[in-house]
């Protein structure tokens, strides 16, 4: 089977979403040190990311009415050049050496508000410029790149950081977003246009194709407790890799490893094809039961590492397979619609998880909220075996209806 890679479009949208990704995996280390620069204040930090992420999330399903009505890649090339715009701001603030809590809050809200609508755009372009014998591979490019922008976007971030400043972090973010626009401009994406209808209407029926698939609702209840159970993670994971596991080396060489799974996982993708790809996907996900139940027990330092990096394998190996089956599976006039609220309950629960695990761990201790986080993702995750959906859908599960394509000239 040829690469997708071969075909010009997809290759203008595979670059386009390497240089976002790159660009966006560097932005958050540095937000973070920039903020912590200015105010020295954890809560100011907790404000800027909340800026960023509540827009996000009330929006998404919007966004997937917006890109299901338009060509995705049109949406996609406008929010590409809001978030330049946010950015640069952004970036020009901190370059100015004396940054405004608010402006840089206000920033990252409009760099939300610009992924609610650009994340639900990504599906569509991909199914609108390979064939369906090609989705598997696109997607699993997709994952790998995630996964090395994932491993490397810290170290670039820290590298500006410690050399030139965050500022030019941001600067740099926004120039990955110009390359990007310019990029989907010379791309063509097929697209199916739907009839015109009421917001309610079209938010009802991108609902009503989630909530017609049991596989795919239970499914996404399980990614969700995997993101709150991630968040408590990632929440409580660094402070006791500093106090009991050897210092911050140990969570760096944590984060790193589990990078690399992620790659690893997205690799494995591409060179298996499961008979039941989401049974095997979601029991993937299960094994982050393991890094949070061993440092739960205060495990020795290597093995909560190695787990840790098992962990995001299984994610790594669930993101392409469930994009595929996905994609496949739901209407092409429904797309986008549909994996905006994939997205919105697959993060719903992360900010539960960032809010709670601090408030248990100071009433319980940390081990409490670990291994109950541990307990809840394992038993979710591997729960889903017991649904007859997911025990019987195959690849592809569901022939996809014949796509109209709409003529697409450059907006």
């Amino acid at each position: 089977m040829p690469s997708p890679l071969r075909g010009r479009d997809f290759r203008l949208l595979y670059t386009a979403r390497v240089l976002s990704l790159t660009g966006d995996a560097a932005v958050p280390a540095a937000l973070a040190l920039a903020v912590l620069r200015a105010t020295g204040s954890t809560s100011a930090l907790a404000l800027v990311l909340a800026c960023a992420m509540v827009p996000r999330l009330l929006l998404l399903p919007i966004g997937g009415v917006v890109a299901d009505r338009f060509n995705a890649r049109g949406v996609a090339l406008t929010t590409d050049l809001v978030g330049c715009v946010a950015q640069l701001f952004a970036g020009i603030e901190l370059l100015g050496g004396h940054p405004a809590l608010w402006h840089l809050a206000v920033a990252q809200a409009v760099g939300g508000t610009a992924s609610a609508f650009q994340t639900p755009t990504i599906a569509p372009m991909i199914t609108g410029t390979v064939g369906a014998d090609g989705l598997h591979r696109a997607n699993s490019l997709i994952g790998t790149a995630n996964g090395v922008t994932r491993l490397a976007g810290p170290a670039l971030a820290g590298t500006f950081v410690l050399t030139v400043g965050p500022g030019w972090t941001f600067v740099l973010d926004a120039a990955s977003f110009a390359a990007s626009a310019a990029l989907l401009a010379a791309a063509r994406v097929r697209h199916v246009p739907i009839p015109r209808r009421s917001l309610r209407a079209d938010l009802a029926e991108g609902w009503s194709e989630v909530r017609s698939r049991d596989w795919y609702w239970t499914s996404l209840i399980a990614h969700s407790v995997w993101n709150g159970a991630s968040a408590v993670l990632l929440t409580l994971g660094p402070a006791l890799a500093v106090r009991r596991l050897g210092g911050e080396g140990t969570w760096v060489a944590t984060v790193q490893v589990g990078a690399v799974g992620l790659v690893a996982g997205a690799l494995l993708a591409a060179r298996v094809r499961p008979r039941r790809p989401v049974l095997v996907a979601n029991l993937g996900l299960a094994l982050l039961a393991l890094p949070l139940a061993l440092l739960a027990v205060t495990a020795p330092a290597p093995v909560v590492i190695a787990s840790y990096g098992l962990a995001l394998t299984g994610l790594g190996l669930l993101n392409p397979l469930w994009e595929t089956v996905v994609q496949m599976s739901v209407p092409p006039r429904a797309l986008a619609r549909v994996t905006s609220y994939d997205w919105l309950l697959s993060l719903a629960a992360a900010p539960l998880g960032y809010a709670l695990a601090p408030w248990a761990a100071s009433v319980w201790g940390p081990s409490t909220p670990l291994m109950a986080a541990a307990v809840l993702v394992g038993a979710s995750c591997a729960g889903t075996a017991a649904v007859p959906g997911v025990r019987r859908l195959t690849m592809p599960a569901v022939p996809r209806e014949p796509e109209q394509p709409e003529p697409v000239a450059v907006t």
